[in-house]
């Protein structure tokens, strides 16, 4: 396959993504451009947010098919990717005797997650997994679906791994879990142990179903990256110390990503102190900096963010209006992903794409 339908440019886009996270483009930037989309429109007119029942793959992938093709006619850095939301945390705590429940959002995702597994660790020992498990066989059959409905039109992103003490999350609740790792620091780390294996499990057969796109891995922020790539969450070290991330979140993060071709890690406004210690880690492609209620939006403050994360590209999230004031200044850091929201039109889009790929620092 050497493009696709909904990507018109697909060629261009792979090349500039390879030099980007090649850390190779210091000095250019790198863009999407959200604009309105009337599939989304529908969806919110008719799906209220909030929990909702385990929707029908089918009817999934019609509307992500729509929702893109819609775009089609964009010629950004962005890939055409649809995410697997409806497994992307519920999956994991499912798949060892949860009970998965389903959120619908603005966004036009379905995800999911499971409330806490164990009333007591000494139920840990208990915990089994096996790919017959129907989570597991609903998964399956939902990539075939999606790999069916995409093929030759759009790809299929990786989707975020529950690991670590993201797991332990998903076993006793995030209070017990900090707790845990004070009052029972060696089940814990078993723990950690078993959502290893789970995870690896898990992403390698879906690396076997779907496969890579020229070499690479598509991605819901990162676009496309070249390997197998996986992405990764530091969510329960954004109200730690870096300390506490060093003891027990470097060594479970950097094995994974030695598992796979390395990985993406996303980080929300309370998270940024770890940001030095993120990228330091070894397999670490890129970053997405996320805006949270109470921090300065990253992308004011782009400029300290891409120097505290040295070569380490970055994504982040800028206003249309403020982008195009910082892109006509020509005031805008370099080995940055600005995914531009709130754009009016497709062509005012490639307009600004022009002036995107002539950038340079």
């Amino acid at each position: 396959m050497n493009s696709l339908a909904y990507k018109k440019n697909t060629d261009d886009v792979i090349q500039r993504l390879t030099s980007l996270y090649a850390k190779q483009a210091p000095y250019q930037i790198f863009a999407s451009f959200e604009i309105p989309n009337s599939t989304l429109m529908h969806f919110l007119e008719t799906h209220e947010e909030g929990f909702c029942a385990f929707p029908d793959p089918n009817e999934r992938i019609s509307f992500w098919d729509a929702y893109y093709r819609e775009r089609s006619d964009i010629e950004d850095d962005s890939m055409p990717c649809v995410y697997l939301s409806e497994f992307d945390q519920g999956l994991y705590g499912g798949l060892i005797g949860g009970e998965v429940q389903f959120m619908c959002h603005d966004n036009g995702w379905i995800s999911s997650m499971v409330p806490p597994l164990l009333t007591d660790w000494a139920y840990f020992e208990n915990l089994r997994f096996s790919k017959t498990h129907p989570w597991f066989e609903r998964f399956i059959e939902q990539v075939r679906i999606f790999k069916e409905g995409s093929a030759g039109k759009f790809g299929i992103s990786h989707f975020i791994l529950i690991d670590g003490l993201n797991f332990v999350f998903e076993l006793v609740g995030a209070t017990n879990a900090y707790m845990s790792v004070i009052e029972k620091p060696e089940i814990v780390k078993k723990a950690i142990d078993f959502a290893f294996n789970l995870n690896v499990t898990v992403h390698r057969e879906f690396f076997d179903q779907v496969g890579l796109f020229k070499g690479g891995t598509f991605s819901n922020f990162a676009q496309w990256i070249p390997g197998r790539i996986v992405s990764e969450s530091v969510d329960p070290f954004h109200m730690t110390s870096t300390d506490y991330f060093e003891e027990w979140g470097r060594e479970n993060i950097e094995r994974m990503f030695a598992a796979f071709d390395g990985g993406v890690v996303h980080i929300h406004g309370n998270g940024r102190h770890l940001i030095e210690h993120v990228c330091s880690l070894k397999g670490l492609k890129t970053m997405l900096m996320l805006d949270d209620t109470g921090f300065p939006l990253a992308f004011d403050i782009i400029d300290q963010l891409k120097q505290r994360a040295g070569d380490i590209p970055l994504v982040v999230y800028a206003p249309f209006n403020s982008f195009f004031d910082r892109l006509k200044k020509h005031s805008l850091p370099g080995g940055v992903f600005y995914q531009v929201t709130g754009t009016p039109d497709a062509d005012t889009a490639n307009s600004l794409m022009d002036m995107v790929r002539d950038y340079r620092v």
